[in-house]
């Protein structure tokens, strides 16, 4: 049984009404091209590559004579663990520009894993992040209230009339929404997450598996875990924060990618009120530290935004070009939870 042929809730109704006019833009898109790409955001998370795995599925699966594409780069540990690897589409295939680009789960053109969007005749947008410049303007649902760019995605499916969401496809959507969601625990989460995740279990898809597969750990893993618990440090308001050095990185046989990995560690502790991670990326070509911040009730974009990041108002995504910046960073994060006098 799949997903659109069951009850849909009355949640994902009103909402595909709220939205009828640009989902019907996208609808239309859709049917009218018969080479489609579905890009995503670089450094993939579980929602970058559970939405993009997702849609690339229902579309196969609803769209057979249709030629479905998915770039971007690989996941050090979800590929090909969780999600197929990324397919290696050749130049030539852009060429020809007469396809259609879907961007989903990353607000801005420099973010998208790769930059062959520009090429496409006509662009489709699906986030749920804030954007400082349009990449689709007449194709676009945003929602910077969806706890997932995959609960967007899958409320915009399952209110098109006629098609239909497989497990295969809904595991992969299932991965994102939970994934983004820290397991229905974040504040984004809302009674309309929780129907569409609902809808996506009604196809059957194993559950207990999926969630197995997602949050199965090796021993690197575990030292690396170690290696955080004995060298975090807290600031004097409650930020937690641990760094990763390269040489720290090869000692634990983990990569870049990973050393946001543990930083949701220090989420439940009392007396920490944000928390993040400090990885040095030794990549020549773009080297810098990258840094993942999560914070319990205090917006901290604004200050992701000024360290060369973004993302929502309780994660967010910064970097700092010299580890001497780092105290700086701190003090500026610090600062946001300074009681008030």
């Amino acid at each position: 049984m799949v997903a659109s042929k069951l009850p849909i809730s009355p949640l994902i109704k009103e909402y595909g009404k709220q939205h009828s006019k640009a989902y019907h833009a996208i609808y239309r898109a859709i049917e009218r091209y018969d080479r489609i790409v579905v890009f995503r955001h670089i450094k993939p998370d579980f929602d970058a590559m559970g939405t993009q795995m997702g849609l690339v599925t229902f579309l196969k699966d609803n769209f057979p004579n249709k030629e479905i594409h998915f770039v971007g780069d690989n996941h050090v540990s979800f590929t090909p663990r969780l999600f197929p690897e990324t397919e290696k589409l050749g130049n030539d295939f852009f060429e020809d520009r007469n396809f259609l680009a879907i961007v989903v789960d990353v607000g801005d053109k420099d973010r998208i894993a790769d930059p062959r969007f520009v090429k496409a005749k006509y662009k489709v947008k699906i986030d749920h992040h804030p954007c400082k410049a349009e990449i689709a303007k007449t194709a676009t649902v945003c929602d910077l209230d969806m706890a997932a760019a995959s609960e967007l995605v899958c409320d915009l499916l399952l209110n098109w009339k006629g098609k239909f969401i497989s497990p295969e496809a809904a595991r992969y959507f299932y991965i994102g929404l939970v994934g983004d969601s820290g397991r229905f625990l974040f504040s984004s989460t809302s009674p309309h997450t929780f129907a569409v995740a609902q809808a996506l279990l009604d196809t059957g898809f194993d559950m207990r598996k999926t969630y197995l597969d997602m949050y199965e750990k090796s021993i690197d893993s575990l030292r690396s875990l170690a290696y955080v618990l004995s060298n975090f440090k807290v600031s004097e308001h409650g930020v937690a924060y641990y760094t990763l050095p390269a040489s720290v990185q090869t000692q634990l046989h983990i990569t870049p990618e990973l050393g946001k990995e543990h930083v949701n560690t220090f989420s439940n502790i009392e007396g920490i009120n944000a928390w993040c991670s400090i990885t040095e990326d030794p990549n020549p070509k773009d080297y810098c530290w990258r840094i993942s911040i999560r914070s319990k009730e205090v917006n901290i974009s604004g200050v992701a935004n000024k360290w060369g990041g973004g993302g929502h108002d309780l994660a967010s995504g910064a970097r700092i070009d010299r580890i001497e910046d780092l105290d700086a960073f701190i003090a500026d994060l610090d600062a946001l939870f300074v009681p008030a006098q």
